[in-house]
Protein backbone atom coordinates (compact mmCIF):
# COMPACT_ATOMS: atom_id res chain seq x y z
CA UNK A 1 0.00 0.00 0.00
CA UNK A 2 1.23 3.47 -0.79
CA UNK A 3 2.43 5.51 2.22
CA UNK A 4 0.26 8.43 1.10
CA UNK A 5 -3.33 8.80 0.02
CA UNK A 6 -4.49 10.22 -3.29
CA UNK A 7 -5.55 13.53 -1.81
CA UNK A 8 -3.03 16.32 -1.49
CA UNK A 9 -1.10 16.52 1.76
CA UNK A 10 -0.28 19.67 3.64
CA UNK A 11 3.36 20.69 3.58
CA UNK A 12 5.16 22.87 6.08
CA UNK A 13 6.90 26.10 5.12
CA UNK A 14 10.36 24.57 5.14
CA UNK A 15 9.23 21.59 3.05
CA UNK A 16 7.50 23.90 0.57
CA UNK A 17 10.73 25.86 0.20
CA UNK A 18 12.75 22.72 -0.51
CA UNK A 19 10.10 21.57 -2.98
CA UNK A 20 10.41 24.96 -4.70
CA UNK A 21 14.18 24.54 -5.02
CA UNK A 22 13.64 21.36 -7.07
CA UNK A 23 11.89 23.60 -9.64
CA UNK A 24 14.14 26.66 -9.45
CA UNK A 25 17.64 25.17 -9.34
CA UNK A 26 19.38 22.22 -10.89
CA UNK A 27 20.58 19.64 -8.35
CA UNK A 28 24.03 20.15 -6.85
CA UNK A 29 24.00 23.89 -7.61
CA UNK A 30 27.09 24.99 -5.60
CA UNK A 31 25.64 28.38 -4.67
CA UNK A 32 22.38 26.98 -3.34
CA UNK A 33 24.15 24.13 -1.58
CA UNK A 34 26.42 26.56 0.21
CA UNK A 35 23.52 28.83 1.17
CA UNK A 36 21.61 25.93 2.66
CA UNK A 37 24.57 25.42 4.98
CA UNK A 38 24.05 28.82 6.64
CA UNK A 39 20.42 29.84 6.00
CA UNK A 40 17.01 28.32 6.46
CA UNK A 41 15.35 27.16 3.22
CA UNK A 42 12.36 29.45 3.66
CA UNK A 43 14.66 32.47 4.10
CA UNK A 44 16.48 31.67 0.86
CA UNK A 45 13.22 31.24 -1.06
CA UNK A 46 11.87 34.54 0.29
CA UNK A 47 15.05 36.31 -0.82
CA UNK A 48 14.82 34.81 -4.32
CA UNK A 49 11.21 35.94 -4.68
CA UNK A 50 12.11 39.42 -3.42
CA UNK A 51 15.06 39.67 -5.84
CA UNK A 52 17.49 40.01 -2.95
CA UNK A 53 20.83 38.31 -2.52
CA UNK A 54 20.30 35.26 -0.30
CA UNK A 55 22.65 34.90 2.62
CA UNK A 56 22.45 38.54 3.68
CA UNK A 57 19.50 38.47 6.07
CA UNK A 58 19.28 37.93 9.86
CA UNK A 59 20.44 34.52 10.97
CA UNK A 60 22.79 34.04 8.02
CA UNK A 61 26.51 34.04 8.50
CA UNK A 62 29.11 35.22 6.03
CA UNK A 63 28.04 34.80 2.44
CA UNK A 64 29.39 31.50 1.09
CA UNK A 65 30.28 32.92 -2.30
CA UNK A 66 31.32 36.19 -3.88
CA UNK A 67 28.65 38.78 -4.61
CA UNK A 68 29.13 38.28 -8.35
CA UNK A 69 28.63 34.50 -8.06
CA UNK A 70 25.49 34.96 -5.97
CA UNK A 71 24.08 37.50 -8.42
CA UNK A 72 24.56 35.04 -11.27
CA UNK A 73 22.92 32.27 -9.27
CA UNK A 74 20.03 34.53 -8.28
CA UNK A 75 19.46 35.40 -11.92
CA UNK A 76 19.34 31.69 -12.81
CA UNK A 77 16.82 30.91 -10.13
CA UNK A 78 14.61 33.90 -10.85
CA UNK A 79 14.39 32.93 -14.52
CA UNK A 80 12.38 29.90 -13.43
CA UNK A 81 10.08 31.73 -10.99
CA UNK A 82 7.23 31.99 -13.53
CA UNK A 83 7.17 28.19 -13.76
CA UNK A 84 7.10 27.67 -9.97
CA UNK A 85 3.74 26.25 -8.86
CA UNK A 86 1.91 27.93 -6.00
CA UNK A 87 2.00 26.41 -2.52
CA UNK A 88 -1.31 24.60 -3.04
CA UNK A 89 -0.10 23.11 -6.32
CA UNK A 90 3.18 22.03 -4.73
CA UNK A 91 1.23 20.21 -2.04
CA UNK A 92 -1.10 18.74 -4.65
CA UNK A 93 1.88 17.17 -6.41
CA UNK A 94 1.99 14.71 -3.51
CA UNK A 95 -0.76 12.46 -4.83
CA UNK A 96 -1.18 9.16 -6.64
CA UNK A 97 1.60 7.58 -4.60
CA UNK A 98 4.02 10.49 -5.00
CA UNK A 99 5.57 12.08 -1.92
CA UNK A 100 8.39 14.47 -1.04
CA UNK A 101 11.14 13.57 1.40
CA UNK A 102 13.47 16.25 2.81
CA UNK A 103 16.60 16.25 5.00
CA UNK A 104 15.51 15.72 8.58
CA UNK A 105 12.46 13.63 7.69
CA UNK A 106 12.25 10.09 9.15
CA UNK A 107 12.54 8.60 5.66
CA UNK A 108 15.55 10.69 4.61
CA UNK A 109 18.60 8.44 3.98
CA UNK A 110 21.55 9.70 6.02
CA UNK A 111 23.85 8.29 3.32
CA UNK A 112 23.06 11.34 1.18
CA UNK A 113 24.59 13.64 3.78
CA UNK A 114 28.01 12.44 2.60
CA UNK A 115 27.50 14.60 -0.48
CA UNK A 116 27.90 17.80 1.56
CA UNK A 117 26.81 20.92 -0.35
CA UNK A 118 25.87 18.66 -3.28
CA UNK A 119 23.27 16.86 -1.17
CA UNK A 120 19.80 16.86 -2.80
CA UNK A 121 17.50 19.66 -1.70
CA UNK A 122 14.71 17.06 -1.47
CA UNK A 123 13.69 13.83 -3.19
CA UNK A 124 10.45 13.04 -4.97
CA UNK A 125 9.41 9.42 -4.45
CA UNK A 126 6.81 7.17 -6.03
CA UNK A 127 6.24 3.79 -4.47
CA UNK A 128 5.48 1.92 -1.29
CA UNK A 129 8.88 1.14 0.23
CA UNK A 130 10.67 3.21 2.86
CA UNK A 131 13.77 4.73 1.25
CA UNK A 132 15.87 5.11 4.39
CA UNK A 133 15.27 1.57 5.59
CA UNK A 134 15.85 -0.02 2.20
CA UNK A 135 19.09 1.87 1.58
CA UNK A 136 20.64 0.39 4.69
CA UNK A 137 20.95 -2.95 2.90
CA UNK A 138 21.26 -2.09 -0.77
CA UNK A 139 23.55 -2.38 -3.78
CA UNK A 140 23.84 -0.10 -6.83
CA UNK A 141 24.15 -2.05 -10.06
CA UNK A 142 24.83 -0.12 -13.27
CA UNK A 143 26.40 -0.64 -16.65
CA UNK A 144 26.15 -0.19 -20.37
CA UNK A 145 22.89 0.64 -22.12
CA UNK A 146 24.05 -1.32 -25.17
CA UNK A 147 24.69 -4.41 -23.12
CA UNK A 148 25.61 -7.77 -24.60
CA UNK A 149 23.70 -10.97 -23.91
CA UNK A 150 26.43 -11.83 -21.40
CA UNK A 151 26.05 -8.55 -19.51
CA UNK A 152 22.26 -8.71 -19.37
CA UNK A 153 22.31 -12.30 -18.16
CA UNK A 154 24.90 -11.67 -15.45
CA UNK A 155 23.16 -8.50 -14.21
CA UNK A 156 19.80 -10.26 -13.95
CA UNK A 157 21.19 -13.32 -12.21
CA UNK A 158 23.20 -11.37 -9.66
CA UNK A 159 20.31 -8.99 -8.94
CA UNK A 160 17.93 -11.91 -8.43
CA UNK A 161 20.35 -13.62 -6.05
CA UNK A 162 20.91 -10.40 -4.08
CA UNK A 163 17.18 -9.87 -3.84
CA UNK A 164 16.58 -13.40 -2.57
CA UNK A 165 19.02 -12.64 0.24
CA UNK A 166 17.14 -9.52 1.28
CA UNK A 167 19.23 -6.86 -0.47
CA UNK A 168 17.56 -4.02 -2.37
CA UNK A 169 18.92 -3.48 -5.88
CA UNK A 170 19.22 0.13 -7.04
CA UNK A 171 19.84 1.29 -10.60
CA UNK A 172 19.00 4.04 -13.08
CA UNK A 173 16.10 2.58 -15.04
CA UNK A 174 17.89 2.74 -18.40
CA UNK A 175 18.01 0.12 -21.13
CA UNK A 176 20.66 -2.57 -20.85
CA UNK A 177 22.26 -3.47 -17.52
CA UNK A 178 19.96 -1.17 -15.50
CA UNK A 179 16.80 -2.82 -16.79
CA UNK A 180 18.27 -6.31 -16.36
CA UNK A 181 19.11 -5.53 -12.72
CA UNK A 182 15.62 -4.18 -11.98
CA UNK A 183 13.94 -7.13 -13.67
CA UNK A 184 16.16 -9.63 -11.90
CA UNK A 185 15.08 -8.25 -8.52
CA UNK A 186 11.43 -8.14 -9.56
CA UNK A 187 11.57 -11.76 -10.75
CA UNK A 188 12.21 -12.87 -7.17
CA UNK A 189 9.60 -10.44 -5.76
CA UNK A 190 12.37 -8.38 -4.21
CA UNK A 191 12.75 -4.65 -3.70
CA UNK A 192 14.34 -2.56 -6.42
CA UNK A 193 14.78 1.22 -6.64
CA UNK A 194 15.11 3.30 -9.81
CA UNK A 195 16.78 6.71 -9.58
CA UNK A 196 15.68 8.81 -12.56
CA UNK A 197 16.97 11.96 -14.27
CA UNK A 198 13.40 13.22 -14.78
CA UNK A 199 10.14 13.40 -12.85
CA UNK A 200 8.96 10.21 -11.17
CA UNK A 201 5.76 10.42 -13.22
CA UNK A 202 7.61 10.76 -16.54
CA UNK A 203 8.64 7.33 -17.86
CA UNK A 204 12.01 7.63 -19.57
CA UNK A 205 12.77 5.67 -21.56
CA UNK A 206 9.12 5.43 -22.62
CA UNK A 207 9.52 1.73 -23.27
CA UNK A 208 10.01 1.22 -19.53
CA UNK A 209 6.65 2.63 -18.41
CA UNK A 210 5.46 -0.82 -17.30
CA UNK A 211 8.80 -1.54 -15.65
CA UNK A 212 8.63 1.65 -13.58
CA UNK A 213 5.07 0.81 -12.55
CA UNK A 214 6.22 -2.63 -11.40
CA UNK A 215 9.14 -1.10 -9.49
CA UNK A 216 6.85 1.39 -7.73
CA UNK A 217 4.39 -1.34 -6.73
CA UNK A 218 6.72 -2.70 -4.03
CA UNK A 219 9.87 -0.60 -4.36
CA UNK A 220 10.55 3.02 -5.29
CA UNK A 221 11.06 5.38 -8.19
CA UNK A 222 13.20 8.32 -7.01
CA UNK A 223 14.17 11.69 -8.50
CA UNK A 224 15.61 15.05 -7.55
CA UNK A 225 13.46 16.65 -10.26
CA UNK A 226 9.78 17.41 -9.65
CA UNK A 227 6.89 15.61 -11.34
CA UNK A 228 6.50 16.41 -15.01
CA UNK A 229 10.16 17.22 -15.64
CA UNK A 230 11.75 15.78 -18.78
CA UNK A 231 15.30 14.37 -18.81
CA UNK A 232 18.30 16.22 -20.21
CA UNK A 233 21.77 14.95 -21.07
CA UNK A 234 23.59 16.54 -18.11
CA UNK A 235 20.92 15.40 -15.67
CA UNK A 236 22.00 11.80 -16.05
CA UNK A 237 25.52 12.65 -14.90
CA UNK A 238 24.21 14.78 -12.01
CA UNK A 239 21.90 11.92 -11.00
CA UNK A 240 24.74 9.41 -10.78
CA UNK A 241 26.14 10.84 -7.55
CA UNK A 242 22.85 9.92 -5.84
CA UNK A 243 22.99 6.36 -7.17
CA UNK A 244 26.48 6.01 -5.72
CA UNK A 245 25.69 7.68 -2.39
CA UNK A 246 22.45 5.89 -1.51
CA UNK A 247 23.74 2.34 -1.29
CA UNK A 248 26.31 0.28 0.58
CA UNK A 249 28.37 -0.24 -2.55
CA UNK A 250 28.35 -0.07 -6.35
CA UNK A 251 28.77 -2.87 -8.89
CA UNK A 252 29.63 -2.19 -12.53
CA UNK A 253 28.44 -5.17 -14.54
CA UNK A 254 29.43 -4.20 -18.08
CA UNK A 255 30.84 -0.87 -19.29
CA UNK A 256 32.90 0.39 -22.20
CA UNK A 257 35.78 2.83 -21.85
CA UNK A 258 33.42 5.82 -22.27
CA UNK A 259 30.37 4.41 -20.51
CA UNK A 260 28.36 6.69 -18.24
CA UNK A 261 28.52 3.91 -15.67
CA UNK A 262 32.14 4.89 -15.03
CA UNK A 263 30.85 8.27 -13.86
CA UNK A 264 28.84 6.47 -11.18
CA UNK A 265 31.90 4.40 -10.34
CA UNK A 266 33.98 7.55 -9.91
CA UNK A 267 31.41 9.02 -7.51
CA UNK A 268 31.43 5.80 -5.48
CA UNK A 269 35.23 5.85 -5.29
CA UNK A 270 35.28 9.52 -4.26
CA UNK A 271 32.75 8.81 -1.50
CA UNK A 272 34.87 5.94 -0.22
CA UNK A 273 32.16 3.41 -1.04
CA UNK A 274 33.08 -0.17 -1.94
CA UNK A 275 33.48 -0.35 -5.72
CA UNK A 276 33.12 -3.66 -7.53
CA UNK A 277 33.17 -4.79 -11.15
CA UNK A 278 32.23 -7.95 -12.99
CA UNK A 279 34.92 -9.12 -15.42
CA UNK A 280 34.02 -9.92 -19.02
CA UNK A 281 35.67 -11.46 -22.04
CA UNK A 282 39.03 -9.84 -22.75
CA UNK A 283 37.94 -9.48 -26.37
CA UNK A 284 34.79 -7.50 -25.49
CA UNK A 285 34.95 -3.71 -25.73
CA UNK A 286 31.85 -3.58 -23.51
CA UNK A 287 33.88 -4.94 -20.60
CA UNK A 288 36.94 -2.71 -21.10
CA UNK A 289 35.67 -0.19 -18.54
CA UNK A 290 35.19 -2.90 -15.91
CA UNK A 291 38.70 -4.20 -16.46
CA UNK A 292 40.08 -0.68 -16.22
CA UNK A 293 38.53 0.15 -12.86
CA UNK A 294 39.71 -3.19 -11.50
CA UNK A 295 43.21 -2.53 -12.77
CA UNK A 296 43.56 1.21 -12.10
CA UNK A 297 40.94 2.18 -9.51
CA UNK A 298 41.27 -0.75 -7.15
CA UNK A 299 37.74 -2.05 -7.76
CA UNK A 300 37.10 -5.51 -6.36
CA UNK A 301 36.50 -8.26 -8.92
CA UNK A 302 33.15 -9.96 -8.24
CA UNK A 303 31.37 -12.72 -10.15
CA UNK A 304 28.28 -13.51 -8.07
CA UNK A 305 26.01 -12.21 -5.34
CA UNK A 306 27.98 -14.03 -2.63
CA UNK A 307 31.11 -12.05 -3.58
CA UNK A 308 29.20 -8.77 -3.30
CA UNK A 309 27.60 -9.63 0.03
CA UNK A 310 30.96 -10.68 1.46
CA UNK A 311 32.46 -7.39 0.30
CA UNK A 312 29.70 -5.33 1.94
CA UNK A 313 29.18 -7.30 5.15
CA UNK A 314 31.18 -7.00 8.36
CA UNK A 315 33.57 -9.87 8.97
CA UNK A 316 31.67 -12.97 10.02
CA UNK A 317 28.20 -11.67 9.08
CA UNK A 318 28.02 -12.37 5.34
CA UNK A 319 24.87 -14.21 4.29
CA UNK A 320 25.18 -17.96 4.01
CA UNK A 321 23.98 -19.38 0.73
CA UNK A 322 20.50 -20.91 1.23
CA UNK A 323 20.02 -24.58 0.46
CA UNK A 324 16.93 -26.68 -0.05
CA UNK A 325 15.19 -27.02 3.30
CA UNK A 326 17.71 -24.59 4.78
CA UNK A 327 17.26 -21.29 6.59
CA UNK A 328 14.91 -18.55 5.45
CA UNK A 329 16.70 -16.59 2.65
CA UNK A 330 14.91 -13.43 3.84
CA UNK A 331 15.91 -13.22 7.51
CA UNK A 332 15.80 -9.42 7.48
CA UNK A 333 12.16 -9.50 6.35
CA UNK A 334 11.06 -11.47 9.39
CA UNK A 335 9.93 -9.66 12.54
CA UNK A 336 13.12 -9.91 14.58
CA UNK A 337 13.06 -7.78 17.67
CA UNK A 338 16.36 -6.06 16.83
CA UNK A 339 14.79 -4.53 13.70
CA UNK A 340 12.58 -2.36 15.90
CA UNK A 341 15.62 -0.15 16.41
CA UNK A 342 15.44 0.79 12.71
CA UNK A 343 11.85 2.04 12.98
CA UNK A 344 10.89 5.66 13.45
CA UNK A 345 8.73 6.50 16.53
CA UNK A 346 5.47 6.68 14.58
CA UNK A 347 6.02 3.24 13.05
CA UNK A 348 6.68 1.79 16.53
CA UNK A 349 3.40 3.29 17.79
CA UNK A 350 1.50 1.85 14.84
CA UNK A 351 3.09 -1.57 15.39
CA UNK A 352 2.14 -1.50 19.06
CA UNK A 353 -1.44 -0.58 18.13
CA UNK A 354 -2.02 -3.80 16.17
CA UNK A 355 -3.96 -6.45 18.09
CA UNK A 356 -2.11 -9.52 19.33
CA UNK A 357 -4.63 -11.72 17.53
CA UNK A 358 -6.70 -11.08 14.44
CA UNK A 359 -6.58 -8.00 12.25
CA UNK A 360 -7.59 -4.35 12.37
CA UNK A 361 -8.56 -1.77 9.79
CA UNK A 362 -6.50 1.34 9.07
CA UNK A 363 -8.95 3.68 10.84
CA UNK A 364 -8.99 1.52 13.97
CA UNK A 365 -5.20 1.43 14.05
CA UNK A 366 -5.05 5.22 13.65
CA UNK A 367 -7.38 5.72 16.62
CA UNK A 368 -5.53 3.26 18.85
CA UNK A 369 -2.13 4.72 17.90
CA UNK A 370 -3.31 8.33 18.17
CA UNK A 371 -1.77 9.21 14.81
CA UNK A 372 -3.33 10.84 11.74
CA UNK A 373 -4.42 8.51 8.97
CA UNK A 374 -1.82 9.67 6.39
CA UNK A 375 1.03 8.90 8.77
CA UNK A 376 -0.50 5.54 9.63
CA UNK A 377 -0.63 4.64 5.94
CA UNK A 378 3.06 5.46 5.55
CA UNK A 379 3.96 3.46 8.65
CA UNK A 380 1.96 0.44 7.52
CA UNK A 381 3.96 0.44 4.31
CA UNK A 382 7.21 0.53 6.31
CA UNK A 383 6.12 -2.26 8.66
CA UNK A 384 4.90 -4.46 5.80
CA UNK A 385 8.14 -3.93 3.91
CA UNK A 386 10.15 -5.03 6.95
CA UNK A 387 7.98 -8.07 7.49
CA UNK A 388 6.39 -7.10 10.81
CA UNK A 389 2.83 -7.12 9.46
CA UNK A 390 0.76 -8.42 6.57
CA UNK A 391 -2.63 -7.71 5.03
CA UNK A 392 -5.34 -10.31 5.66
CA UNK A 393 -9.10 -10.64 5.25
CA UNK A 394 -9.64 -8.97 8.62
CA UNK A 395 -7.29 -6.07 7.92
CA UNK A 396 -3.69 -5.58 9.00
CA UNK A 397 -2.30 -8.22 11.34
CA UNK A 398 1.02 -9.17 12.89
CA UNK A 399 3.07 -11.52 10.75
CA UNK A 400 4.03 -14.72 12.47
CA UNK A 401 7.49 -16.23 12.09
CA UNK A 402 7.48 -19.64 10.48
Amino acid sequence: MSPVTSRAVELGERTLARAAFTYLAEPADPALGALLGICEPEEILAAIKADMLPGTGPGCGDRPASRAALELALARWRMRLPTLPGDADLAAACRDGIRLVCPGDPEWPSELDQLGPARPYALWLRGSADLRLRCRRSVSMVGSRATTGYGGHVAGEIAADLSERGWAVLSGGAYGVDAAAHRGALATKGITIAVLACGVDFPYPAGHAELFAAIAADGLVVSEWPPGQHPARMRFLIRNRVIAALTCGTVIVEAGERSGALNTARHAAELGKPLMAVPGPVTSAQSAGCHRIIREWGACCVTCAADIIEMLSPVGTADALPSAGGPDPHPDLRPHEDLRDDLDPDSVRVLDALPARGGAGTSTIAVDAGIEIDTVLRCLGVLAGYGFIERGDGGWRLRRST
